[in-house]
């Protein structure tokens, strides 16, 4: 009782709104974060920069002579050319959400991100990330229409559905990115602000929370199964009726034929969810932040470096486009 007496004077020491204003001291919005990126050891940062500046300066320009060369060409003014387009821009803003950040903490050795520049980060990265599975998705429907009803191709692909395909797209990616960095904004974060990774990752960053995340898992996990899930369902669908397709060509040749109208395509779809996959395994079997981030290179860096590469070393349209845009012998 005596105990119960002393807390209690030491609480009426205390006015209200003095008690009131140190429980939301304690769950103060915290004004910046800390990238801890790949390795702390400063001789390896000059290779890092190097090698990541290096990977990004290749996406960016392979990615804009892509859409130079499809822009320019009044042969590549088809809807696969179109989408494809759209692929390459979205890859460039992919890769421009994170790694340019990246370089200027290397280059400044400051790992500090803000908060409102990290849920920023958030937002992009998400939009992005979802528009990539999208384009991918109705780039598969494309192919679908193309060999499985060529005669219908250029009526059923028309202009105004291969528009309003992509608007849907970026709406419905547009929505999914905002609705998970407003949940993002509700959220606390106490005193552990060091994120190991080289950007603010969705789920890194729910798990330095300090509040309650049981309701951002829920509408995390749901988004991925819907807008990852259901376009990959709609691509595997379209590569199941592409194959039954291909089978009833008679000639090995017509076969080949066909098939490398979209060996591209699938290459690119294998390439983003493999690594994707591997990246989700990789952490969810070894535990650690750091394999993660390592991981995450491949589908934020590597993936959109090689799109480029993959559409134009096969595609005879492309590299005759590059050639007269570049001046050169494309190999």
């Amino acid at each position: 009782m005596k105990v119960c007496v002393k807390c209690t004077h030491v609480i009426s020491f205390f006015p209200r709104s003095h008690l009131h204003h140190m429980e939301l001291s304690n769950k103060t919005r915290i004004s910046e974060f800390l990238l801890l990126g790949f390795s702390e050891r400063p001789e390896l940062q000059p290779l890092i920069f190097g090698l990541f500046l290096s990977m990004y300066l290749i996406t960016v320009f392979g990615n804009l002579l892509i859409i130079l060369a499809i822009s320019t060409d009044p042969n590549l003014h088809t809807p696969m050319y179109f989408f494809l387009a759209n692929l390459s821009f979205v890859d460039i803003c992919f890769t421009s959400t994170t790694i340019p950040k990246m370089l200027v903490n290397i280059q400044t050795q400051s790992k500090v991100i803000t908060y409102e520049d990290c849920i920023t980060q958030i937002y992009f990265l998400i939009l992005f990330a979802v528009l990539d599975v999208f384009l991918l998705s109705v780039m598969a429907y494309d192919r679908f229409v193309a060999i499985c009803h060529p005669l219908h191709y250029m009526v059923i692909m028309n202009p105004r559905l291969c528009g309003l395909l992509v608007l849907v797209s970026w709406i419905m990616c547009i929505l999914n990115s905002l609705l998970q960095s407003l949940m993002m904004l509700r959220l606390s974060f106490c005193t552990h602000l060091h994120i190991p990774h080289f950007f603010c990752e969705l789920n890194e960053m729910l798990q330095l929370a300090c509040s309650d995340t049981f309701l951002n898992n829920v509408v995390m996990y749901l988004a991925a199964v819907l807008l990852g899930g259901g376009p990959f369902a709609g691509i595997l669908y379209s590569y199941s009726k592409i194959v039954s397709s291909i089978r009833g060509i008679a000639s090995a040749k017509g076969k080949y034929k066909t098939f490398s109208t979209c060996a591209s395509h699938l290459s690119v779809v294998c390439l983003f969810y493999c690594t994707m996959l591997g990246v989700y395994l990789s952490s969810a079997a070894t535990q650690s932040s750091h394999s993660s981030a390592t991981a995450s290179v491949m589908y934020t860096v590597v993936t959109p470096m090689l799109n480029p590469f993959i559409y134009s070393l096969r595609n005879k349209d492309i590299k005759s486009a590059l050639r007269r845009i570049v001046g050169v012998q494309v190999m």
